[in-house]
């Protein structure tokens, strides 16, 4: 074919037996021929391009007829692109100068030619049809089947067109594996942790900041386990936000903190292999630490208004210029001035949000705080609100302020203890209330507003207790706290023992007139039964009494009251050699003095306490025999650490005026018991009858030590516990009985928890090996 009629060939041939058959060598022809023909005015391309050729080839422009085209080698000779050119037959050539066909004719052609398939298929046999998925054939496998056995079992298209059994039917079998799974719960990821760098601020501060981080570390809190590398690289994150939080409140602002994870080399060996199956391979959590400078207060600014006196920020002020920037330090420091303000008149007093610039050339700060001191007030009148437990007269009466003093928060503080101490609010509050109303000297009035929220009134108690020769003593009360307004209380109570059965009543006014002051009426009946008397009694009584309680611990308490008893006792007549009932009625006053000067009333742990009780009383039967009973109680107490506590208590009690066969055998001194004398029967020392029966004297001495151990809420005690009554209206000191035993402690909200066993030292015939007591509180 010569090169004109390739060009031919390319602008308008256009049989689809040229499309089919010599698009190939057609397209390649054209382009070459391009590529000759534009090679006259361009430099032709070192790599000719292979193109696919559309349906329409389009024909090349021949160049202007003007135009100078310079001479240019062809790419190829004629005799190449002869041998390249396929061989033309007679038949190919025939097709060849057939007239082209419409394309109408030629989509009506391809449609048929495509039913045609269409039926050779459909009458084609399952056997012989390829399979097909959604539409596409499945190739034949490489030994001429089409279908895959699996396994030995071939699998028979009826089975494949089977429909699939219902789901409940399904029963699905575990899968056995060769190897045994291992258990997730126990697979754990181990890691050890390390700061660097954090010895340099270290030596600088007041505080162990290494410890101070570990406190409050991920890491550290995360016992070197983890369940994923995840949780890992979580907490060495937080950690490291951590550390840099811990730097800036000691100062250094500039700090920098870089974590990384470094994973240690796989061990060798079976075990290590073991090992490794369950843990992988260790990992290091590792901190790296560059503390910086340490910041210092360059300037200290505060900006308040003038105060009375002037230089009260200043005074109150800990912050020094020249001093490193501690957040704890900074944050007390307001905090003081916070708290001290108000506790000079200042009760609005304000501080603001604190400014500090700091200068990273130098390492100083400049620090600025803005102080609303507020107006300064004096104390005026009470008003109170909610759900009253009583009015604000009886408010005015716990309040230790008077209207026209000048305002202090402290006795603030101590009205709020008062009114807890009443027991009678679920909640109660007590602010001040400007009124703007001028006091002089430049102050105005403020008002306490209390804010009351009565609790329930009514408070059911018990309590049990259990020693060696009281037997078991069951205490139970019922009381309405508020059942005559202001704080008068009434209480039924009961005791049912072994040796003491009792029922009374008693009514009880707090705060009578005055902070802290009660007034009791009492009247009771009980009956007891003890190896040194047996006795029915009655008995009424009034007392006044300044006392401690829980919440509000006296330094001094007294009291005072009267009381009249009518009591039916048995006592050992010697004369006769019998014991016979007599019937005593006593009138007798009573008065007690205390100091205490311990850290806690109900367990105190260093101080001491000094109790001082006088009971004039007499005899009504007959003629007045007037007596008077004496007792001083004193015990000490003395940290040796904190956890070991030294305890010792002495007591000295005495009858003057009256024989001991005038007194009422209840009336008289007795030792020994829980509280006496432990390692003893209750009222089991002093003088005895022929029965062996103790009669009581007139005069009694006691003391006691222990050594208190405390563990958390435990505690362990020894003790040595000595005693004697005496025939004598004074005691003499002699003839002193010991006992010694071990103690254990439960420390609770409301006190210890006390189980004592004791042994009399010396035991004598008769007298029990081992005592035990059981009950609420310290021994002293």
């Amino acid at each position: 074919m010569k090169k004109s009629e390739i060009s031919r060939e390319c602008s308008g041939r256009r049989s689809s037996r040229i499309r089919r058959s010599l698009i190939g060598a057609t397209s390649f022809l054209c382009l070459a021929w391009a590529g000759a023909a534009s090679a006259q005015q361009v430099e032709p391309p070192k790599v000719v391009p292979t193109v696919a050729v559309s349906e329409t080839i389009a024909a090349p422009s021949p160049p202007p007829p003007d135009v100078q085209m310079p001479e240019v080698e062809p790419i190829i000779s004629d005799e190449e692109f002869e041998k390249a050119i396929p061989s033309i037959s007679a038949e190919d050539d025939a097709e060849l100068d057939r007239p082209l066909e419409s394309i109408a004719d030629f989509e009506k052609r391809q449609a048929a030619e495509a039913a045609k398939d269409v039926e050779t298929t459909a009458d084609a046999t399952v056997e012989t049809r390829p399979p097909q998925v959604d539409g596409v054939s499945i190739p034949a496998l490489a030994d001429g089947d089409t279908v895959e056995a699996i396994g030995d079992a071939p699998i028979s298209d009826s089975e494949l067109a089977a429909p699939l059994p219902p789901l409940e039917s399904f029963n699905v079998e575990p899968v056995q594996f060769a190897e045994a799974e291992v258990d997730k719960d126990n697979v754990s990821i181990a890691y050890t942790v390390k700061v660097n760098g954090l010895e340099a601020a270290d030596e600088s501060t007041d505080v162990d900041l290494a410890d101070l981080f570990g406190d409050l570390s991920a890491l550290y809190g995360g016992d070197g386990k983890a369940d994923n590398a995840a949780m890992i690289r979580a907490r060495l994150s937080a950690d490291g936000e951590l550390m840099q939080r811990v730097l800036a409140s000691e100062g250094y602002y500039d700090a920098v903190v870089d974590t990384r994870i470094d994973r240690g080399e796989r061990e060798e060996g079976q075990e290590a292999q073991e090992r490794q199956a369950r843990q992988r391979r260790s990992i290091t959590a590792v901190i790296d630490v560059k503390p910086g400078k340490r910041y210092t207060l360059a300037d200290i600014i505060i900006n308040a208004a003038p105060t009375i006196p002037p230089t009260l920020i200043a005074d109150n002020f800990p912050l020094a210029v020249g001093e490193p920037i501690v957040a704890q330090r900074v944050q007390g420091a307001e905090a003081a001035i916070a708290l001290k303000l108000p506790q000079e008149g200042y009760p609005f007093a304000k501080v603001g949000q604190r400014d500090i610039l700091l200068d990273g050339a130098t390492g100083d700060g400049v620090y600025t705080l803005p102080v609303d001191i507020g107006k300064r007030s004096r104390f005026g009148g009470i008003e109170t609100t909610g759900d009253l437990a009583f009015d604000a007269d009886h408010v005015e009466v716990l309040a230790r302020f008077k209207r026209g003093d000048l305002y202090d928060s402290r006795m603030v503080d101590d009205l709020r203890q008062a009114l807890v101490a009443t027991g009678l609010f679920s909640s109660v509050a007590a602010e001040p209330q400007a009124t703007g109303e001028s006091a002089g000297d430049d102050t105005e009035y403020v008002t306490m507003l209390v804010t009351q929220q009565a609790g329930p009134p009514r408070t059911l108690a018990a309590s049990a207790g259990y020693s060696t020769g009281e037997g078991i003593r069951l205490e139970g009360s019922w009381t309405h706290r508020n059942l005559f307004p202001p704080e008068g209380a009434l209480t039924f109570r009961g005791v049912l023992g072994t040796q003491e059965q009792g029922i009374g009543a008693t009514l009880r006014r707090s705060n009578w007139g005055r902070r802290d002051r009660t007034l009791e009426l009492v009247t009771e009946v009980t009956r007891s039964n003890y190896d040194a008397f047996n006795a029915i009694t009655g008995r009424i009584g009034a007392r006044f009494s300044y006392d401690s309680t829980p919440i509000w611990q006296k330094k001094f308490t007294y009291a005072y009251g009267a009381e009249l008893i009518a009591t039916r006792e048995d006592d050992y007549d010697f004369t006769t050699g019998e014991r016979s009932y007599d019937f005593y009625t006593i009138l007798g006053l009573s008065g007690q003095v205390g100091m205490d000067r311990t850290d806690s009333l109900l367990n105190p742990t260093k101080g001491f306490r000094i109790t001082s009780l006088i009971q004039p009383e007499g005899s009504l039967a007959g003629r007045f025999s007037p007596y008077a009973r004496l007792r001083t109680d004193v015990s000490g107490y003395y940290p040796v650490t904190d956890s070991i506590v030294l305890a010792g208590r002495v007591r000295v009690g005495s009858i003057l005026g009256a024989a001991r066969e005038r007194l009422a055998p209840s009336r008289r001194f007795y030792a020994g018991g829980g509280g006496s004398v432990r390692g003893f029967g209750y009222q089991d020392l002093g003088p005895k009858d022929p029965n062996n029966d103790p009669i009581g004297g007139r005069s009694v001495a006691e003391a006691a030590f222990e050594t208190r151990y405390r563990f958390g809420n435990f505690g362990v005690v020894g003790f040595v516990d000595a005693g004697q009554v005496y025939r004598s209206s004074a005691p003499t000191f002699q003839n002193l009985r010991f006992g010694a035993g071990i103690g254990a402690r439960y420390y609770t909200n409301f006190g210890p928890m006390r189980f004592d066993i004791a042994t009399p030292i010396g035991r004598k015939p008769g007298e029990a090996r081992v005592s035990v007591y059981v009950s609420i509180g310290q021994a002293f």
